[in-house]
């Protein structure tokens, strides 16, 4: 899912999920906020509705070469984000974004699987990398992360339930790919979760606390690597 992908460029993943919670239609003596609206308006709304609220938690899973990883972010509204990534087979890190720069700080078994190396992992152990932000923005900016530039050509379908809210079901098929939006009938219509099936990265993500203050502080310099010693194996 394009539109969303930028986020999870800070764990090197796309992603997207499995379905949860979901139901049937909402009651008919419910009022439908989005009544007369076509699916790509709805998707337009809820676009700028999770931007304007800048900062939000998501979380997940996708399945990239055969693996399943779990991910999980929380988003400050700086852009300015913090999570953690990972499964049993290839291990799990901490990544970190705080102004220009962002950091990782992975289990034994991320760095193996990661560099092939376990003289990194013993170098790396307990300690974070650093890494310069591409053109120095935020890794994690709201307006990337919900731009509605691909929200486009969509289809509304059964509303359902996600986590027990109420949900506008929107879904865009290209190619062999399906991706489909869900989107809060009640209160602000917030992007309550993403489901991606079809692509090279299927997956889920689910987002909540929308609004919620997040505190992001980059590691001390005494438990970051020197990019030096890291390139030398020393």
């Amino acid at each position: 899912m394009a539109a969303n992908r930028k986020l999870l460029a800070v764990a090197a993943v796309a992603c997207a999920a499995a379905v949860i919670g979901v139901t049937g239609c909402s009651s008919d003596g419910d009022k439908d906020p989005f009544d007369g609206m076509s699916a790509d308006k709805i998707a337009e709304k809820a676009s700028k509705a999770s931007k304007d609220a800048g900062s939000y938690r998501m979380k997940g899973q996708m399945k990239q070469n055969g693996q399943t990883s779990d991910i999980e972010f929380a988003v400050a509204k700086s852009g300015d984000c913090k999570g953690t990534m990972g499964s049993a087979e290839t291990g799990k890190a901490e990544f970190l974004a705080s102004g220009e720069f962002s950091y990782t700080k992975g289990d034994d078994k991320f760095w193996e699987s990661t560099t092939g190396s376990g003289g990194a992992a013993k170098l790396l152990k307990g300690r974070w990398t650093k890494q310069s932000n591409k053109g120095g923005k935020p890794v994690c900016n709201p307006d990337d992360m919900f731009s509605n530039k691909n929200l486009k050509k969509l289809k509304r379908g059964d509303d359902a339930e996600v986590g027990g809210a109420k949900a506008a079901v929107l879904t865009r098929k290209k190619g062999s790919e399906t991706t489909t939006f869900y989107v809060a009938l009640e209160g602000k219509p917030y992007f309550l979760k993403v489901v991606n099936k079809g692509s090279e990265g299927p997956g889920t993500v689910n987002f909540s606390d929308y609004g919620k203050a997040v505190d992001v502080k980059a590691p001390p310099a005494s438990e970051v690597v020197d990019p030096k010693k890291l390139a030398s194996g020393s």
